[in-house]
């Protein structure tokens, strides 16, 4: 099956040729570690099957955030620790969308005005539920920070998963609507808000164009109603990816990527093909600066505030679940070398057992030249 690996192999030299002066240094190692992932280049160990004594090479991951072939192990931990950090209540799911006129502006400074986007969001969601109308108390949220739509367009965005309801100054703990969070007209004027005053503060040399205020500004928000579970499952596959996964990578033929993407509009699947080059730089406006937390946690989900957020998990947890809970013991991590060991691929009974290791190659651009 063709991988983004695969593209990157064959066509990263050409495309390092054509656009290399130009390149980040952020989307050039993505273009190389991802190339050189679980290859010779990055080294491994040997492996042999204790009953046949087949031998086997396996390759290093190159652990870069962008790879669709790394990360699965952390997905599940990732999710593990947001589970233990689910309020038992009601969740709500907000998207802030931002406009097109802004994108370009936003692309040429990812590093602080994709920090303003995840800021005004939340500082939008948090003003508006601290409103006696609404919640009137601290909300909790988890936020994620998305880049693309479909067919890897240019689109950031950000997702927020929030618990339906709010902690007075009192210790009490208010639940809000059934039928919804906050108004989303009212959400969605303070949010432009914030992110214009946020961003003119980052950049005031940007020329922010008028028509930005005659707009409005696109903000879903509505109630999870099959629990905050499923939206954190949908958010944890893509805190370690983006853009695409190999399964939907379909052909590399004749300087052409096909692949399939969901249509916005229709929610239907579609495939399509691009040239080498075009598809390579989607993929890389996806690649975030160095450094950069896609995922952030404010209010009562923020780091500072943990040990208030054990307390309101003890004060709306019944106390017989919360009994069961603490009986629950939980299951050790897997050993490392039970995770190592696979079964042969040649006889198919026999377990592949390390016997050595094998060095890095030297390394080398995509097209596999040496420098």
């Amino acid at each position: 099956m063709p991988e983004l690996a695969e593209v990157f192999r064959v066509h990263g030299g050409n495309y390092l040729e054509q656009f290399g002066r130009r390149l980040l240094p952020s989307h050039r190692r993505a273009l190389r570690d991802i190339a050189a992932c679980r290859t010779e280049r990055l080294g491994g160990q040997l492996t042999e099957c204790r009953r046949c004594g087949h031998r086997h090479p396996v390759y290093h991951s190159c652990r870069h955030r962008c790879c669709p072939k790394c990360h699965a192990t952390d997905t599940a931990r990732w999710l593990a620790k947001r589970q233990a950090e689910l309020l038992p209540v009601p969740y709500a799911h907000a998207i802030f969308t931002l406009l097109e006129a802004l994108r370009e502006s936003v692309r040429r400074h990812q590093k602080t005005l994709y920090g303003v986007l995840m800021k005004a969001a939340a500082e939008a969601l948090m003003e508006l539920t601290a409103d006696r109308h609404y919640v009137g108390g601290q909300i909790g949220l988890l936020a994620v920070l998305h880049t693309w739509g479909g067919a890897m367009v240019f689109h950031p965005h950000v997702h927020c998963l929030i618990p339906a309801g709010g902690l007075t100054e009192e210790g009490e703990w208010l639940s809000a609507r059934k039928r919804y969070l906050v108004p989303v007209q009212a959400l969605s004027r303070i949010f432009r808000a914030k992110f214009m005053a946020l961003a003119r503060k980052a950049h005031p040399e940007l020329a922010f164009p008028q028509s930005l205020w005659d707009k409005d500004w696109v903000v879903y928000c509505k109630p999870a109603p099959q629990g905050g579970q499923k939206v954190l499952n949908y958010l944890g596959r893509y805190v370690h990816r983006v853009a695409i996964t190999n399964r939907r990578i379909t052909k590399i033929d004749q300087g052409r990527i096909g692949f399939g993407y969901k249509d916005s509009r229709t929610r239907k699947w579609r495939t399509t093909s691009l040239p080498a080059p075009e598809f390579i730089r989607r993929f890389l406006q996806h690649v975030l600066p160095k450094g950069f937390n896609k995922v952030r946690y404010y209010g009562l989900l923020s780091p500072t505030n943990r040990s208030t957020l054990k307390r309101v998990q003890l004060l709306l947890t019944p106390p017989a679940v919360a009994a069961e809970k603490a009986e629950q013991v939980a299951s050790p991590e897997t050993n490392r070398t039970q995770e190592a060991a696979r079964p042969c691929p040649l006889c198919g009974l026999g377990w592949m057992i390390v016997i050595g290791r094998l060095p890095r190659q030297c390394r080398a651009p995509p097209d596999g030249r040496r420098q």
